[in-house]
């Protein structure tokens, strides 16, 4: 299993990555393997507020449907259209392809986030 080493974590298995002028968010490929084969993936609007831990994106699988959470406040500034069309691209590639939104608004240096080894402990 993958836990790359350039994203932090939460315990509820999304990972955040900083990119210019704010942050990627995804599921890990820890949770894309618990839900199975992704079907579907329903996104939240752009410019959307939330709330840390608002439930923000539904991912639907073969198994079951599993709820992304905000792992911070913030506003969505953008959403991943392509895993619309082509799901399975949180499977294969969950930290890369198949991310799921774009968050600005708070410096994740203020949150409790996971790195790589302690998510690595939190799953294994």
């Amino acid at each position: 299993m993958e836990f790359p080493e350039d994203v932090k974590y939460t315990a509820e298995h999304e990972w955040v990555r900083p990119i210019d002028g704010g942050y990627r968010v995804g599921i890990t490929e820890y949770a894309q393997d618990q839900l199975g084969d992704i079907v579907f993936v329903d996104l939240p609007d752009v410019d959307r507020a939330v709330s840390q831990g608002e439930v923000m994106v539904e991912v639907e699988s073969t198994k079951s449907v599993g709820e992304v959470y905000a792992p911070f406040p913030g506003t969505v500034s953008a959403v991943n259209e392509v895993v619309l069309d082509q799901p399975e691209l949180v499977n294969t590639d969950p930290y890369g392809e198949g991310w799921l939104v774009e968050m600005i608004g708070v410096d994740i240096a203020d949150v409790e986030l996971l790195d790589a080894e302690g998510y690595r402990a939190l799953v294994e």
